[in-house]
């Protein structure tokens, strides 16, 4: 028997329930983190990609730093990331992103980037060099690299990931069906490759993926399968929520008890750690995660 998706009426999936409330950012460390941002001119995924976990994560004193502009070569149909053609390098930024987790201490920084598609290395010298600029000023800090689709130029891969970060993310996203409709410049088999050759490279592994676009049970246990089947360590799954009426529409919130499933099924399948629930995001406490 194949298992439907359950949908609601566009009335009721515009009630957010209320385990998908969140708090205002407010406090000190809250304005220490958004005052170094702004002075070091730099971008974080927190607000660019309009994370529901801004204020709990910048008033714990962390953030996620964003390199290589905020205008991304990719249109994600989930994604509030602005789209287009992204300005050239800015070769300073790793000195700027490594000073300013010293300054905010850092214990775990986590970095992800636009997709730079138009450049033949994908971006991975900048991330080279701002993985080794925080290496050097922090030494004690443990760093996470969530990375884009490099569309199987694997020498520019090998290069993103050799600068001596612990952890290694790459999202998958979605399942494998919707693929398309969520994720249309990228693919699906072509992700899992990645995560594959970064696990072969000795990299703890890592991706997340967000439910209620019209996934069924049953996909999500499949792509739990592929991962695991490809080398990946970490699971990260949290609610879809539109970022604005030009994305997605939400297909169904997914109850906590669903999220609490999920993670068990996710652990018994053999991943080492999942992070299961409405507000997860792949960085979500990322620092547990090592």
């Amino acid at each position: 028997m194949i298992e439907l998706p359950v949908v609601e009426s566009k009335a009721q999936r515009r009630r957010k329930p209320d385990w998908l409330r969140v708090k205002l950012p407010i406090g000190s460390e809250y304005k220490k983190v958004r005052r170094l941002v702004d002075e070091y001119n730099l971008h974080t995924i927190c607000q660019s990609g309009s994370c529901p976990n801004m204020g709990e994560c910048w008033g714990a004193g962390t953030a996620t730093f964003m390199i290589l502009g905020n205008t991304c070569t990719r249109s994600c149909s989930f994604c509030a990331v602005k789209t287009g053609r992204p300005p050239e390098y800015d070769e300073d930024e790793p000195r700027r992103v490594a000073e300013a987790i010293r300054l905010m201490e850092v214990k775990h920084a986590v970095i992800t980037s636009v997709n730079r598609d138009e450049r033949k290395d994908r971006g991975s010298e900048i991330w080279y060099q701002t993985v080794r600029a925080v290496k050097e000023q922090c030494p004690d800090t443990t760093i996470e690299t969530l990375i884009p689709d490099v569309r199987a130029t694997w020498w520019a891969l090998e290069r993103m990931i050799s600068a001596g970060q612990e952890v290694v993310s790459h999202n998958m996203e979605t399942v494998k069906r919707l693929y398309r409709k969520v994720r249309p410049q990228a693919k699906y088999d072509r992700s899992l490759e990645q995560i594959k050759r970064t696990k072969e490279y000795g990299k703890r592994t890592k991706s997340g993926i967000m439910v209620g676009l019209g996934e069924t049970k049953a996909e999500v246990f499949e792509i739990m399968d592929d991962l695991v089947a490809h080398g990946c360590d970490v699971l990260t799954i949290g609610q879809y929520l539109q970022p604005t009426k030009m994305h997605l529409e939400v297909a169904e919130y997914i109850h906590p008890d669903l999220f609490a499933e999920y993670r068990e099924v996710g652990l018994a399948k053999g991943f080492d750690y999942v992070e299961s629930g409405p507000l997860v995001r792949s960085s979500y406490h990322a620092e547990r995660h090592i």
